[in-house]
């Protein structure tokens, strides 16, 4: 079991960045626990993530997929149109249908792991807004959090030690 390892964020909030993160579908199934932090965690306001989630953006925390151990069950991958035409299959439990993860473009060495699917939601913040262009207009984002109307460059905001971890998994 890992422990609990907080940071600190620019405005001094403590931010959980590992530990014990344990999660799973809504009806028990599916259990899943995270072996060590997540590399990034995106908030994204596409309109995919509008509509596959049925929300106004989704939480995911990007981890290599041999750093996340299910404990219990398995998933059943959902292949979702996107705008961009890449692919993104979405890993749901198949006896209640939550959604919690996906793997993007057809990389399946790197989850996007639910951050609503943990057992604590709390315990991972975003790193990162993206597709804020499409963001609905009520929402209001921290200004200490950066953000971004598509996208961003990987290698100018990701942590070293989390992009030599990406490289790892990219091979």
């Amino acid at each position: 079991m890992l422990h609990a390892v907080t940071s600190v964020d620019s405005g001094g909030q403590e931010v959980v960045r590992a530990g014990a993160l344990e999660g799973g579908c809504a009806c028990g199934a599916v259990r899943y626990r995270f072996e060590s932090a997540p590399m990034f965690v995106h908030c994204c306001h596409c309109r995919d993530c509008q509509r596959q989630t049925g929300s106004a953006f989704v939480l995911n925390a990007l981890i290599e997929t041999h750093r996340v151990a299910v404990l219990s069950g398995e998933t059943r991958p959902y292949t979702m149109p996107t705008d961009s035409g890449r692919p993104h299959d979405v890993h749901r439990c198949p006896t209640c249908g939550t959604a919690l993860w996906s793997h993007y473009g057809g990389v399946t060495a790197i989850r996007f792991v639910r951050v609503g699917t943990l057992d604590d939601a709390s315990a991972l913040r975003p790193d990162v807004h993206i597709f804020v262009r499409s963001k609905l207009p009520w929402i209001t984002l921290p200004p200490e959090v950066p953000a971004f109307d598509i996208y961003y460059e990987t290698k100018k905001l990701w942590p070293a030690e989390s992009l030599e971890r990406r490289r790892d998994a990219l091979g």
